[in-house]
């Protein structure tokens, strides 16, 4: 049993291996919860719903590919990455 993943290490990994499609999963469901959202306000043009939407998805995206970055420097510093790529990653010696 002490082989079995958590699911927080599952979820991980799989963002390792899929960091665009990640971000492309977050990017639209953002996208779509906003312009939900916006459409729900009567008081606004459709054009300010359009561009709030566009915007809020934007700032999703920048925090995901922030986040995939430091995914990324973690398994850089961590190991896993020379583990995985031996011969691309030099040994330290």
């Amino acid at each position: 049993m002490a082989d079995a993943k958590t699911k927080a290490e599952s979820i991980r990994e799989w963002v390792v291996e899929h960091k665009l499609r990640a971000v492309g999963c977050l990017w639209l469901s953002g996208i779509t919860g906003s312009f939900a959202y916006n459409w729900s306000k009567p008081n606004m043009k459709p054009s300010v719903k359009i561009i709030h939407a566009r915007l809020h998805a934007q700032a999703l995206t920048l925090a995901a590919l922030a986040g995939a970055a430091l995914v990324e420097y973690y398994d850089h510093n961590s190991g896993a990455k020379a583990d995985r790529y031996p011969e691309l990653v030099p040994h330290k010696d």
